[in-house]
């Protein structure tokens, strides 16, 4: 399954609840607060649609696919990030 990146900003009203828990339920990580990674069925036009779902017509959504080999690096991030990273990611 291919690898995803996914980035949010919730603007005016910011209920996570419903967005947080597609992405738990999807079995996504996340390395920060509004950035989380998962291995899932594409393409990333269809998690779009499964998200906007969970989200107010003002929220923004960025679905990045990660490709295996690409460069990476982090610092201080949560849950394993570095890795899911190294086991999704690296070659």
């Amino acid at each position: 399954m291919p690898a995803y990146m996914i980035s949010y900003d919730l603007r005016k009203v910011r209920n996570y609840d419903a967005l947080l828990k597609a992405l738990r339920t999807m079995k996504c990580i996340s390395p920060l607060k509004s950035l989380w990674f998962g291995t899932l069925l594409g393409p990333a036009s269809e998690i779009r649609k499964i998200l906007l779902q969970q989200m107010d017509g003002d929220d923004g959504l960025v679905i990045v696919e990660l490709k295996p080999g690409s460069e990476w690096a982090v610092a201080k991030v949560n849950e394993n990030g570095g890795v899911w990273l190294q086991q999704n990611v690296s070659p």
